[in-house]
């Protein structure tokens, strides 16, 4: 490859150069150009291949091109050289060339310093707090294990090698970060120790400034804020409080000296430019106080005139440099303020108004970009758990680590927080703190501002990850982490909870209406105001009941606010209260069973249709108390129900309507254990198909006894379609057949008179409007569809079906079995039908007709503007698909595959797998998508309380439903991305094996 051909203009575009002229300019050099000719590796990529994994291929290119020139030629040689040689050095020193400007200009003024990145053992390794503060004291000409100063002036020498010595150890840790050897909290961790050694050295050049007298008192420095939790980025204000003994004025002078010697050691501007700030004003009394204090002052100034955020300021107090026997009595002595601080009054009101103040001084231009204060930024993260740590924290003492993220996962572990809402929290903080790391690199400036530039975007989004569209990639992944940690922020940081527990001796919880009710927002509740109004009506007064529901309320709004719909969970569990609120048992249970509490607030929050439900039978939250109360009972024990309920009533309008409401309170079972993601679709279509059955069965008996002369006749009721494949939903009809026989010596004419009677009598008691959910009865599946008779006689049947059955219908019967009734007519009329249904090979025009069917159905059944990717039914890879395919090969191979003669399109694809009908590959892509097309339309009829065919795409429903399908609120997108997935999948099956089966069976 020729030097031409390595700065080949397309090539440098699609290694993502973007200066693509100065590009190619710079590698005409002579040693770059000799450099890439060096580089070439047998796997066809060379230098410019590892420049283009930088953040900024243009700058890391550049920066080589400014260190090149620096070196003279022996240093050139050895650099060159190991570039060369050494691979992972060579991508090492591009990261950090395309990432550091700052860094690269170090390197250009101090070329020797490559070789710290080229140390593979040395950055293997974890840098050491010890070390590193050996490193710059020595720097600074001072001995590393007394700090004493050998020299007794404070010169420009000395701050100059200090700063060189930091930006060394800085370039190490930099390494590490941007080769992703290490993860955000350790390199911060890593950062903060360095700050640690600065000090020390720093400290150091003060007592030289100082001369003899620098040892006459004791001195320390603590660490506040990120330096002293460990926490600190690349460039911040080091906050620091002084600490000495001083007994006299003289003393206290040379501390004072001490402390003004080392902010200067680190703040003047030299030829190697400065470090950082040192920012004392965290002190007593701040930048109007005196600088240096000692121990007692503190605590006398702390007992008697300090603010609330002080306090909170104080939890990360941590001794950092100077004599650390006396910096850790002094965080012993100012610990005990921190943990009283929540019991102050007005505590959580004041920090909240803190935090509010922060975000209203922001510059409006800059408050969406602002990382570190806008919204959901990083304060958001750290007063959080900041204001968890101090209200918890006077009791427990697991939560006082000073480090964020260490604090975050002891509130989620000790039940302060929610596990997945820490999680989330976590994961923001991390991405957000390793972004800002990335900002403040570039030129080792202090900013927590995202840059507008596109190219600064682009170099960002690229050293974050996203290679294909960095810029879009990084906004879109940056706003998601501030909309979550903004959420979560807002729940945690306003909790009505906190103003009662903060109030009050540990161990008691109380809610205040007037503490709660201007929080409610916060929490994500639509009309604020609505819920006050409904708090007041639940919580006022003397009454036991009122009592109760004052200490229920502060866990139940959060429980509520967790929910997609937090003013409908409030509203419902009012209308509840308001029905049951006398009863004896109802709040001792919600009060003594918190599971039935919490489980009612995800309830009424989520689904209007068993809130629905609960209203008319407000009794039947008793069921939420246990699991096994939630299990779908069996059909035989519903049977039992029904036979009872029937032979208890005398009147038939009583007994249906007693039959209903036990329907009634069997779907709020069902529903419930939906919702509360303890039921699978399967189970649930089982546990619906049952209900409908002896819902039918009791409709039956109520029938017999309106009906004139009903013993006259044998009658049953078929399951068809879903029913008959015990695969119901919630929004779901069942389709049925009625069947009958004459009894001995009863005439035709009679006997289809009384069983017509006894057809309409049972559509007509489950399908009349009450107060509990109709069943709707369909019996279009029949022969002749509506224009043919309601009912039959199984000779009737048997005629048809000899004579004139469509395939249509002998598809239908693929799910045809007994609900109700006479069970020996029913078990004949399955032996009638099974040489229909499971039929010898079927012609080939009859799976052709099959075919077309399908095809039309899809054409013309497919509501308009309806989207076919999203229709659970009709769908492509929904449920028809999935259904057609199973009936299809049925029809096919049933005859001869006695496993396949089943009413359940789960147990078909089982079978047919079994027999080698379908790989086990596509048998897992139609289950796939069947279970989660019947999940979605059960998730719509719950949420809505109506049925629906279509996966939402308005964003609060499909919020809502995805909730009930187990996504995160945060996360309901991802729905629709995995519905789309998995029926695309099923369509590439339903293709294949539907219109490629062979017509012959």
């Amino acid at each position: 490859m020729t030097d031409r051909q390595f700065s080949d203009g397309g090539r440098l575009v699609r290694l993502g150069f973007v200066d693509v002229e100065r590009a190619q300019r710079t590698l005409e050099g002579p040693r770059l150009a000799a450099l890439l000719l060096d580089s070439q590796r047998e796997d066809d990529e060379d230098l410019l291949t590892d420049l283009s994994t930088a953040a900024d291929p243009d700058q890391a290119l550049a920066m080589l091109d400014r260190l090149a020139s620096a070196c003279d030629d022996p240093q050139w040689r050895r650099l060159s050289s190991a570039l060369t040689a050494d691979e992972l050095f060579c991508r090492r020193v591009v990261d950090v060339l395309g990432m550091s400007e700052a860094l690269g200009d170090f390197l250009v003024r101090h070329v020797d310093q490559w070789e710290v990145l080229a140390d593979d053992a040395a950055l293997a390794q974890a840098p050491s707090a010890r070390a590193m503060r050996a490193a710059l004291v020595s720097a600074v000409g001072a001995n590393p294990d007394s700090s004493t100063p050998v020299s007794t002036g404070a010169g420009t020498a000395e701050l100059d090698s200090l700063r060189v010595a930091y930006r060394t150890q800085l370039l190490g840790i930099a390494a590490r970060d941007l080769t992703g050897m290490a993860p955000m909290e350790a390199v911060a961790a890593w950062l903060s120790d360095l700050a640690d050694a600065v000090l020390e050295a720093a400290l150091a050049i003060a007592r030289a400034g100082v001369g003899p007298t620098h040892d006459s008192c004791r001195f320390a420095v603590i660490g506040m804020g990120k330096c002293g939790g460990r926490e600190l980025n690349y460039v911040s204000d080091v906050d620091v409080i002084f600490v000495t003994d001083a007994a006299d004025d003289a003393q206290m002078n040379t501390a004072t000296s001490l402390a003004t010697g080392l902010m200067r050691a680190c703040t003047t501007a030299t030829a190697e430019g400065s470090i950082w700030e040192v920012d004392a004003a965290l002190r007593p009394e701040g930048k109007q106080g005196a600088l240096v204090r000692t121990i007692e002052s503190h605590v006398s100034y702390y007992e008697r005139w300090a603010s609330t955020w002080e306090f909170q300021a104080l939890l990360k107090a941590r001794p950092v440099a100077g004599d650390r026997p006396l910096g850790e009595e002094y965080v012993d002595s100012v610990q005990p303020f921190v943990w009283q601080a929540a019991s102050r009054p007005g505590f959580v009101t004041e920090a909240q108004a803190m935090r509010l103040k922060v975000e209203k001084n922001l510059p409006a231009r800059l408050a969406d970009r602002e990382l570190k204060l806008g919204p959901g930024g990083l304060r958001d993260v750290e007063f959080s758990v900041q204001l968890l740590q101090l209200v918890h924290g006077r009791t427990d003492v697991m939560l006082r680590s000073p480090t964020t993220l260490t604090a975050l996962e002891s509130l989620a572990t000790w039940g302060y927080v929610g596990r997945s809402d820490a999680a989330a929290m976590a994961d923001a903080y991390r991405f957000l703190r390793t972004l800002e790391h990335h900002l403040q690199l570039h030129r080792l400036r202090r900013t927590h501002t995202m840059p507008d530039d596109p190219v600064d975007l682009r170099r960002l989004g690229r050293s974050m990850g996203f290679r294909s569209n960095p810029v879009n990639d990084l906004v879109d992944q940056w706003r998601r982490h501030a909309r979550e940690v903004r959420r979560i922020h807002e729940k945690l940081f306003y909790r009505p909870l906190l103003q009662a527990v903060a109030r009050l001796d540990p161990g008691e919880a109380r809610l205040s209406i007037e503490a709660a009710g201007d929080r409610l927002a916060a929490l994500g509740y639509v009309d604020p105001q609505g819920a006050i109004r409904h708090l007041q009506a639940l919580t006022t007064g003397v009454s036991r009941r009122a009592a109760i529901q004052r200490t229920l309320l502060p866990v139940m709004l959060g429980w509520f606010a967790d929910a997609p719909d937090p003013d409908a969970g409030l509203l419902g569990f009012r209308r509840v209260s308001d029905a049951l609120g006398a009863t004896h048992w109802y709040l001792g249970l919600l009060r003594d069973e918190s599971v039935a509490a919490e489980r009612m607030a995800r309830v009424l929050g989520t689904s209007r249709f068993v809130t629905g439900l609960l209203m008319h039978a407000p009794e039947s939250v008793s069921l939420l108390a246990h699991d096994a109360d939630l299990e779908p009972r069996s059909t035989d024990a519903l049977m039992m129900e029904i036979s009872a309920i029937v032979d208890r009533h005398d009147e038939p309008e009583a007994a249906v309507s007693a039959v209903r409401a036990m329907r009634r309170r069997e779907l709020f079972r069902n529903g419930a254990a939906e919702v509360l993601g303890l039921s699978t679709p399967v189970q649930t279509g089982s546990a619906l198909s049952a209900v409908a059955t002896v819902t039918l069965e009791g409709a039956l008996r109520v029938a017999q006894m309106t009906v004139e002369d009903a013993d006259d006749v044998a009658f049953t009721i078929i399951g068809m379609g879903r029913l008959g494949g015990h695969e119901l939903g919630f929004g779901s009809d069942v389709d049925v057949m009625f069947v009958y026989e004459p009894r001995s010596g009863v005439d035709d004419e009679h006997a289809h008179r009384t069983a017509a009677g006894l057809a309409e009598q049972v559509r007509r008691l489950l399908m009349a409007p009450s107060e509990d959910p109709p069943l709707d009865v369909d019996a279009r599946l029949r022969p002749e569809g509506k224009q043919g008779p309601l009912v039959r006689s199984r000779e009737s049947y048997a005629a048809y079906y000899e004579r004139w059955s469509s395939v249509w219908e002998a598809q239908a019967l693929v799910r045809a079995d007994i609900a109700a009734g006479d069970p020996g007519l029913g078990a004949r009329f399955l032996e009638l039908i099974d040489p229909v249904r499971w039929a010898p090979p079927r012609p080939a025009e009859d799976i052709m007709e099959i075919r077309r069917l399908k095809a039309r159905m899809e054409s013309e059944r497919l509501p308009r503007g309806a989207d076919p990717q999203l229709h659970t039914k009709l769908g492509r890879g929904g449920l028809s698909d999935v259904e057609w395919t199973v009936q299809l090969l049925q029809m096919q191979h049933a005859w001869e595959v006695p496993s396949l003669r089943t009413t359940r399109t789960l147990a078909g694809l089982d079978a047919a797998r079994e027999a080698g009908l379908l790989a086990p590959g596509d048998v897992e892509q139609l289950c796939s998508a069947w279970l989660l097309a019947s999940a979605v339309r059960n998730a719509i009829m719950l949420v809505r309380g109506m049925p629906g065919d279509i996966v939402p795409t308005d964003t609060v429903e499909l919020r809502a439903v995805a909730f009930v399908l187990g996504y995160p609120l945060d996360d309901s997108g991802r729905l629709i991305e995995d519905y789309r997935r998995t029926t695309r999948r099923a369509r590439q099956v339903f293709e294949r094996v539907f219109y490629g089966a062979s017509s012959t069976g």
